[in-house]
């Protein structure tokens, strides 16, 4: 698949994808004779979780070393391992840090439900 189909596979941009490559979180993509890129379904599970890897949070430096550390194989599954449970620690921690806002909102929206029904 091209790379204009493979971004909207993904719901990205093109220039994101390039961007992914340019910095090694997605390796090199085979060419066609015409020097367009060539994806291949597998590279989309991988895109997949490298996205909401960015959209939960994780930098993009810790991306591309979570990237090269796959690359090298099942060795550094340990490595990686830990990586994903700090990652998790700081979501969760900015989950509940959210979730305590929402209440706070709710409180307020509760007031202002009282208060418009007084009128």
């Amino acid at each position: 698949m091209t790379i204009k189909e493979f971004a909207f596979k993904l719901g990205v941009s093109d220039s994101t994808l390039r961007y992914y490559e340019r910095i090694g979180v997605l390796k090199p993509i085979c060419r066609r004779k015409n020097g367009y890129r060539e994806f291949m379904e597998v590279d989309i599970a991988w895109m997949e979780f490298v996205i909401r890897l960015k959209a939960t949070g994780m930098p993009v430096a810790q991306i591309v070393e979570f990237a090269e550390l796959r690359e090298k194989g099942d060795t550094t599954a340990p490595e990686r391992l830990e990586m994903l449970q700090e990652h998790e620690k700081r979501l969760l921690a900015e989950l509940e840090k959210q979730n305590t806002y929402l209440a706070k909102i709710r409180e307020k929206i509760e007031y202002y439900k009282k208060l418009t029904m007084k009128r």
